[in-house]
């Protein structure tokens, strides 16, 4: 009888675990970043040497350190193993999340802040997603991981502004300091240790392939692309709150008044639109839609923001926008990077996005310090222009998915011969079989594929 392909069986109970497991760890950490957003650019201006550059800094200085150090810390995670790598990178977050919760000035907290980014792991929490979970379950894993950061995102927008209301911003310093620790209790005490760790190239960096990732003009755009979603993300948390508690005389513990409702509203107007991209198949236009409600949200608070339901309705226009993006951007990498570069593809976006996060804060406290609050959203808005013209030469993306298949010990000439008549199947586009790693790279159309043609090949292979 032949074997069903790995993809049509459930996950197993292990990799249920390791995958919920995981993401409880990346959302602890995101809560550990996103908690201040809401709230930081209020409680800043009383702090000893603080300026409006140096609030932006403090802001997004941990976007400059992830940048620089998730990269290498998925390298070294090969070399010295997925635990100790991410214990050694959550202990530098409770370091700087203790060193900003202690700091009485705002330079102590920037130092903080950089050391919480420098604990950037990731990449390695993917690459041990990988080492748990089989090849054909793994984009099932790391979804859990993505679902996990947006709602610590939302959570944050909540959370943020009741709990410094109650205990300020060293006890929201000293909850983030909690959450970092309690990650690595979950650590030890959840997350299974993997039985083989190796290298996976739809999950992790190969430098060697850096050229052709940076070579792709498509990839190129979406790269741009994520910066400029959290560059203007970041810059409009720089004063964004100070709309709301000094133009609005909207409390800052009552700030979350406003985002749960937003979120709520956002999170389901932006269901029918992913259905259409993905279904109808309007990718193209539904994101360059998005990215033009982002700009005409950002242009509408320099007229508009200054009653509660103009930036209401402002907030509910940017986080729908936002949202869609942030959902599609990494759907197009994965639909466009080469089905065996996917990892590398990933880890040029993901600095993208730190390097975006940085320059959102330190360049949006700048222009506010020395042009004002309406100067900050002409940023972001000018910085979402500009997004909008360089995506319209993107050609559409294809309607696929990737898909991995474990295959095997073969030689070289069998996987060669394997990827050509992988390619024969109806509803899959790209094939990569590489020998030395036993897995195929697939690039199928999950409408058309032939899952029995499929099925029948790598029968045929395992016969062999």
């Amino acid at each position: 009888m032949k074997p069903a392909l790995e993809i049509d069986t459930p996950m197993t109970r292990a990799e249920v675990r390791a995958s919920l497991s995981l993401a409880g760890i990346y959302m602890l950490r995101m809560l550990g970043m996103f908690l201040i957003l809401p709230v930081f650019s209020v409680f800043a201006r009383d702090l000893p040497g603080a300026t409006p550059t140096l609030v932006g800094l403090a802001i997004s200085a941990y976007g400059l350190t992830q940048a620089l150090f998730q990269i290498p810390f998925g390298l070294w995670s090969d070399r010295y193993g997925r635990k100790p790598v991410i214990t050694i990178g959550l202990v530098l977050f409770v370091l700087g999340s203790a060193l900003a919760a202690l700091s009485d000035d705002i330079y102590g907290i920037i130092a903080g802040r950089a050391l919480q980014g420098a604990g950037a792991v990731a990449a390695v929490v993917m690459a041990l997603a990988a080492d748990l979970t089989r090849e054909e379950h793994r984009t099932k894993a790391m979804a859990l991981i993505g679902i996990s950061i947006g709602f610590s995102f939302a959570l944050s927008m909540v959370a943020g502004p009741m709990l410094s209301a109650w205990m300020g911003l060293k006890g929201l310093f000293w909850v983030v300091t909690a959450l970092a620790a309690l990650g690595i209790v979950v650590l030890y005490t959840a997350v299974p240790d993997p039985v083989v760790s190796r290298f996976h190239r739809d999950a992790e960096v190969r430098t060697a392939a850096f050229g052709t990732v940076l070579g792709n003009p498509e990839l190129l755009r979406l790269d741009l692309g994520i910066f400029c979603l959290h560059l203007i993300l970041t810059a409009t948390f720089v004063v964004l709150p100070l709309v709301l508690r000094d133009t609005l005389d909207l409390p800052t513990a009552q700030h979350w008044h406003l985002y749960l409702p937003v979120f709520v509203l956002a999170m389901a107007s932006m269901v029918p639109f992913v259905i259409v991209a993905e279904k109808k198949r309007k990718m193209k236009p539904v994101f360059l839609g998005a990215i033009a409600v982002v700009a005409l949200a950002d242009l509408g608070f320099l007229g508009f923001g200054a009653s509660f339901w103009a930036v209401f309705g402002l907030l509910y226009l940017y986080f729908t926008g936002f949202n869609l993006l942030e959902a599609t951007l990494p759907s197009m990498v994965s639909k466009i990077a080469p089905p065996d570069l996917k990892g590398t593809a990933m880890g040029v976006y993901s600095t993208a996005q730190f390097l975006g996060a940085f320059a959102g804060g330190a360049g949006g406290g700048w222009i506010y310090g020395h042009h004002g609050i309406p100067a900050v959203f002409l940023y972001c808005a000018v910085a979402a222009l500009i997004w909008l013209a360089v995506a319209l030469g993107m050609r559409p993306p294809r309607h696929v998915s990737s898909l991995l298949v474990n295959v095997g010990a073969l030689s070289r000439e069998q996987a060669a011969t394997l990827s050509g008549r992988l390619l024969q199947v109806p509803g899959v586009a790209e094939a990569v079989v590489l020998a030395e790693d036993g897995v195929a790279y697939l690039k199928v159309d999950k409408d058309t594929l032939d899952r029995a043609a499929l099925s029948e090949e790598l029968f045929q292979t395992q016969a062999a």
